[in-house]
């Protein structure tokens, strides 16, 4: 078999991977969010008892930041990304005026661009689609196994700015518990580091 032949059977079995395992979580519910959790507990071995969960947690940010950002940074056409987002802006400012000035004749000739336009649109959605199917390997099992910790382990308690001590299997805001909340402070300043030393996005 060539190594392109190779590399597609490889690509289809991670996107099968990542796929089953969306849908998995979503469809057969509870029982198998639990076998992921325990898969991965396995895996992880005695580091949780070495490491308080919410610095467990911010690791776990830090690997699926990295791990994601690199599969962004060689899945997608950033180019294209800028190019499409470009255009919409000048489209979206262009319309605008012809709208305020009611050149009739103008919005005419941009609704013809917009088809185009939308074109782009749709490879750049198809784009973002699978790189999604690619982190869930690792995000979504790593996700189900601070689940399954938090499910066992339901007495851990951090310091928060303004809020002070808390539960983390209390609830922050709505549906969300504040260790769900910890893991997401902790993703998004990591994850615009990342980004920002791989040069990938910035649109």
């Amino acid at each position: 078999m060539s190594n392109t032949n190779w590399k597609q059977t490889l690509d289809r079995a991670a996107l099968a991977l990542g796929f089953g395992m969306m849908f998995g979580i979503i469809i057969l519910g509870e029982k198998f969010r639990v076998q992921v959790g325990e898969a991965v507990e396995i895996m992880l071995g005695p580091l949780p008892e070495i490491l308080p969960f919410h610095i467990m947690l911010f690791v776990m940010a830090a690997i699926t930041g990295l791990y994601a950002s690199l599969i962004q940074k060689y899945t997608m056409d950033w180019e294209l990304m800028r190019r499409v987002q470009d255009q919409m802006k000048h489209f979206q400012q262009e319309f605008r005026e012809a709208q305020v000035a009611d050149n009739q004749a103008k919005l005419k000739k941009l609704e013809g661009q917009r088809s185009a336009m939308m074109e782009d649109q749709m490879k750049m959605s198809k784009q973002q689609f699978k790189p999604m199917a690619y982190i869930s390997i690792i995000s979504l099992p790593l996700f189900m196994w601070a689940y399954l910790f938090i499910s066992q382990h339901p007495d851990p308690t951090l310091v928060f700015p303004f809020w002070g001590e808390k539960m983390l299997t209390g609830f922050a805001i709505g549906p969300i518990q504040y260790w769900i909340y910890w893991y997401f402070i902790c993703s998004l300043p990591i994850s615009q580091i990342i980004r920002k030393s791989l040069n990938i996005g910035g649109i």
